[in-house]
């Protein structure tokens, strides 16, 4: 997964923890008022862990808006069986 694909959406995946709160800050700093984080599976930990992060320790002024969790069909391209993967939103709001 990418760490930015859309303009106020952050991709949680492999990449250490502070490699999206940096992302995150980056893009409050540039004047995003709202910004969505998406993980799917194991990441799902690392974007609680980065959207505590900024939260209690780098924006005080960021909430919480929703957090949407959701059950998604993956296509295995190994064996091509279909398995579902838990997957997870975080809305950040200034």
């Amino acid at each position: 997964m990418s760490a930015q694909k859309q303009n106020n959406t952050i991709f949680v995946g492999k990449k250490p923890v502070m490699s999206y709160v940096m992302a995150c800050l980056t893009l409050f700093q540039n004047g995003t008022p709202d910004i969505t984080i998406k993980a799917r599976g194991r990441a799902i930990s690392k974007a609680v862990d980065a959207a505590q992060i900024i939260t209690k320790r780098f924006v005080p002024g960021v909430t919480v808006k929703s957090v949407d969790i959701a059950t998604e069909l993956v296509k295995n391209l190994e064996s091509g069986a279909t398995n579902s993967v838990s997957s997870m939103e975080i809305h950040l709001c200034k």
